[in-house]
């Protein structure tokens, strides 16, 4: 089979996890809970948020590993003031990319990633995608594999 031409592998290894359950569907949530994040200086670098059935959403964010305990607080803290749900933690974390132009109009390249993460085990946390970017969250401890995978099923420059 002909591996499928990428830009590259981008990594982040030192990162949580959180995750947000059965938030209102409605304006000035993710505000509250990102702005609250942003006065106390902890940056997001990753951010994800979907609706349920019953119009909750669950958002999951990354923070770097060593603002885990200020960005909790911070969450737990606010989750009550806006009806949502439990707040849970993964602390350590590692988000795998891969990036590449027009990967919009060439399918399969997500399924891919997946499959390769997949045969290897590895288990997906978190989903994110851009026009250029597919991003995985997982566990820290298997980021290695997760590159010599993706190094090992794409065709890097």
């Amino acid at each position: 089979m002909e591996k499928i031409r990428i830009g590259g592998i981008m990594q982040n290894a030192h990162l949580s996890l959180l995750n947000v359950s059965a938030v209102p569907d409605r304006p000035g949530i993710a505000s509250a809970i990102l702005g609250g994040l942003g006065e106390q200086r902890v940056n997001v670098q990753f951010i994800v948020q979907a609706i349920d059935e019953s119009q909750r959403d669950q958002i999951a964010l990354c923070v770097d590993r060593d603002d885990l305990p200020t960005a909790l607080d911070i969450l737990v803290r606010v989750a009550p003031e806006l009806d949502a749900g439990k707040v849970v933690s993964h602390p350590e974390a590692a988000i795998v990319s891969i990036f590449g132009p027009d990967f919009r109009e060439r399918p399969g390249i997500a399924g891919t990633m997946f499959e390769a993460l997949a045969d290897e085990g590895i288990n997906i946390l978190a989903i994110s995608t851009s026009i250029s970017t597919v991003s995985c969250v997982i566990d820290s401890e298997h980021l290695e594999a997760a590159l010599n995978a993706l190094r090992a099923t794409f065709d890097l420059p």
